[in-house]
């Protein structure tokens, strides 16, 4: 019985504070984001006016152990077109680094800064646990993520 009050009072300090947000590990290694940035897709357009390329059609984006999946991703290019600065994924999103996976409507990577916000519908999966959120926001030199935006779980207890 004491067992169970205790459980049931660690769990409901937990879901406070996720519900004002809630910082977890993502990845268990750091992401080197230096590393080059791998695109695949059906189909590309490319815009001369702004420096942008729109890939569409199964585009998965690679970066070391990461890999990222939409329906359609616009890359912004750096001024001088000799790197890529932010992709910005539409259409349903697929983050996965090492053994966790994350979902969401859309994600922004600032390549340089290292980081991807996640927004709208987001599903974070860590093993047999799941964390649903709003937004995510992953810094991926640390292996960090904030969730935001009525952070939601549910904490497996060990007991079978």
């Amino acid at each position: 019985m004491i067992r169970t009050v205790m459980t049931v009072a660690m769990i409901c300090l937990a879901s406070a504070a996720f519900a004002q947000g809630a910082e977890v590990a993502f990845g268990t290694i750091e992401q080197d984001t230096s590393l080059p940035v791998e695109v695949s897709a059906d189909a590309l357009s490319v815009s001369q006016n702004d420096g942008s390329a729109l890939f569409t059609g199964n585009v998965v984006i690679g970066q070391g152990e990461m890999r990222l999946s939409a329906p359609r991703v616009l890359v912004f290019y750096t001024e001088g077109q000799t790197g890529i600065e932010r992709l910005e994924a539409t259409g349903g999103v697929t983050l996965v680094n090492a053994d966790q996976a994350a979902e969401a409507d859309t994600a922004e990577y600032e390549v340089n800064r290292g980081t991807i916000r996640m927004a709208g519908n987001v599903l974070l999966t860590q093993g047999a646990n799941t964390l649903v959120s709003d937004t995510m926001d992953v810094d991926l030199e640390t292996g960090t993520a904030r969730m935001s935006g009525r952070v939601r779980t549910v904490f497996q207890s060990g007991d079978e």
